[in-house]
């Protein structure tokens, strides 16, 4: 079988500090039955998001020993253009989506600033921010189609690593799907905080007026990190 674009886009692209440290897992039995899988789809002319070079550009925008914060989203995007492979964000041409809005929302409402009126989240991420997704890819307009292939495994192996190896790290779960990490850190070395979804279903049921822009902060902070600027994006 011909190697699937994943292996070439992590051999060439994945930052080196995070190759270094769960490079083995691309060697485990999960991941080869994942890279079958997505030679599969390809092979069927599926759409496959984001793009083969941003598969992995959680990683490859927050340095391992940068990170400070997670966020943890669900899977991509799955519309025409939105995918960019870091969690709740999206190109700057393409509409802000509407969990987004609630996040800028939520900050504007906590620090009484105005976010910009773009969905790129990549300056979160250059200061520590890393924003995974549990899921890495997905099938064009079909939400969820690339859940249990191998994925979670992948970024459980990642939260794990960054639980054991970096000190006082902020965990945001909003939502069952992110919540369900929450099991793999250690509560008592790192700061983890829960609420509802941003979505539009979900925001009001605990999402708004949560405060966990600020609690992130006011915990770096106090462990002697610098603080994130949220509204530099």
């Amino acid at each position: 079988m011909p190697s699937h674009p994943l292996m070439t886009t992590l051999s060439i692209r994945l930052e080196k500090n995070w190759l270094d440290i769960i490079g083995d897992e691309f060697e485990r039995r999960y991941m080869a039955q994942l890279k079958q899988f997505l030679q599969r789809e390809k092979d069927a002319g599926r759409t496959i998001y984001p793009k083969c070079a941003e598969i992995f550009n959680a990683l490859n925008s927050t340095a391992f020993d940068n990170t400070k914060v997670v966020i943890i989203g669900q899977d991509p995007y799955h519309g025409a253009g939105q995918a960019n492979g870091l969690c709740f964000s999206v190109p700057r041409d393409i509409d802000i989506p509407p969990s987004l809005n609630n996040i800028y929302k939520e900050i504007e409402a906590e620090y009484g600033i105005q976010m910009p009126r773009h969905g790129d989240l990549t300056g979160w991420a250059a200061q520590g921010v890393l924003l995974l997704n549990a899921t890495l890819t997905v099938q064009q307009d079909r939400a969820g189609s690339h859940q249990r292939k191998g994925w979670e495994e992948f970024t459980d192996a990642i939260i794990r690593t960054v639980n054991e190896k970096r000190e006082h790290v902020v965990f945001l779960l909003w939502g069952s799907y992110a919540q369900k990490k929450g099991a793999l850190i250690d509560r008592k070395k790192h700061r983890v905080l829960e609420t509802s979804h941003p979505s539009r279903l979900s925001a009001h049921r605990g999402f708004r007026g949560c405060g966990h822009f600020k609690k992130a902060n006011d915990y770096l902070k106090k462990h002697g990190s610098k603080p994130v600027e949220w509204q530099k994006i």
